[in-house]
């Protein structure tokens, strides 16, 4: 039967808010397309009703076609749940491919399940390197790339380590970032959100503040100077905190929640959907954070951003200028905000083309010139040689 007509099945696998953010736009340009049938797998990691079910609301993804409830619980118990329900899921599917964004476990996982299956994976953010194995993310994204078939860089920093890694150059594809797609598609419709009014912040008279990553809020003294530093930040100006449920039980075991009470200035809220998110950024005048994506987010948005980490896999932020790693001692956070706070707010350039809101475009692209090898059902290792369409 020729593969004209055939069509591709793909099993594209999310479970972290990131990955929703991510997983939108891609979806969507996939059931654009003739020749593609994609099914939404949601593993469950995140099931906070603001970490999930919200979002897929306001970014407009479908309903999963199977949520796992996989749910809370250590990394290996996670993991291994998620390998097991994917394994079988793929068993029963037997898609033409797997596809999973970012480092999250939920990557990692169906990863894992794909490969020992013999299933073809695409991964998207492929490359990213913070260079510090001490983050399980990086260990995350180094397995999921080496899994990897189709590898769907954001950033050039991405194409330059793969390709040091060994990497062939054809499996590689600098396509953009996908997320900024998102952010662009709704950050017009996000700025009728009315958080500011609830919260009672004037446009540029606040900061925004997240942290989550467990080297940051597992360690006592390492938290305790990380809020310190905030504590003494918004006696300047207020600082919106969207308080992660990670970091809020790691407060309350330390002893330390009681200093978010005492302090006026920091305006402690639940996790908020997207769009709210999204406003609280584009208004904001600085932004404080672990996080990586809200890295890009803000260099985006040309909001200075200070990145409480010793590190970043993001090093484009860091080149534009919107973007300071500052590291994790309070006296230096401190110093670089006040910096920030008494320089004038400029709105500078970000300098990178392929982040124009097509990224998506360009994976269906590369995916759709592969559909003819994809159907053909190749396996690893024996007869890809042939079958598989690696393009540039």
């Amino acid at each position: 039967m020729s593969t004209e007509k055939q069509t591709a099945q793909i099993v594209f696998v999310v479970g972290a808010r990131p990955n929703f953010m991510k997983a939108a736009p891609l979806v969507a340009e996939l059931r654009r397309r003739p020749g593609f049938e994609v099914s939404l797998v949601h593993t469950g990691q995140h099931y906070d009703e603001r970490m999930s079910r919200l979002f897929f609301e306001e970014l407009g993804l479908p309903e999963p076609d199977l949520n796992l409830g996989i749910g809370s619980g250590s990394a290996t118990d996670q993991l291994a749940q998620m390998i097991q329900a994917l394994s079988e899921e793929f068993g029963r599917r037997q898609p033409h491919l797997v596809m999973v964004v970012g480092d999250v476990n939920s990557t990692l996982a169906a990863s894992l399940a794909a490969t020992k299956l013999d299933l073809p994976l695409a991964h998207i953010e492929a490359g990213l390197r913070s260079f510090d194995r001490g983050m399980p993310e990086e260990i995350n994204r180094i397995l999921t790339d080496a899994a990897s078939d189709y590898l769907f860089i954001s950033e050039p920093s991405g194409e330059v380590n793969l390709l040091r890694e060994g990497f062939p150059r054809e499996s590689l594809h600098l396509v953009g970032n996908v997320m900024i797609d998102t952010l662009l598609e709704h950050r017009e419709r996000a700025k009728s959100a009315s958080v500011l009014d609830e919260l009672g912040l004037a446009e540029r008279g606040y900061a925004v503040a997240t942290l989550h990553r467990p080297a940051n809020v597992d360690d006592p003294k390492r938290l305790a100077g990380l809020l310190d530093a905030l504590v003494r930040i918004s006696a300047k100006l207020p600082i919106a905190w969207p308080l992660h449920p990670r970091t809020r039980a790691r407060l309350e075991s330390f002893g330390l929640a009681s200093r978010l009470e005492e302090t006026e200035g920091l305006r402690i809220i639940p996790p908020v959907g997207y769009l709210d998110f999204l406003r609280l950024m584009d208004a904001a005048r600085l932004i404080l954070t672990d996080s990586g994506g809200i890295q890009e987010e803000s260099s985006l948005l040309g909001v200075p951003c200070l990145t409480l980490r010793e590190n970043t896999e993001r090093p484009l932020t860091l080149e534009s200028g919107t973007n300071q790693l500052v590291g994790i001692e309070p006296e230096a956070i401190v110093s670089a905000a006040n910096a920030s706070l008494d320089a004038p707010f400029e709105l500078p350039e970000l300098n990178c083309e392929l982040w124009d809101g097509r990224a998506a475009v360009r994976v269906v692209d590369v995916l759709e010139s592969c559909r003819p090898a994809l159907l053909v059902r190749w396996r690893r290792g024996v007869d890809a040689g042939g079958a598989k369409c690696l393009v540039s």
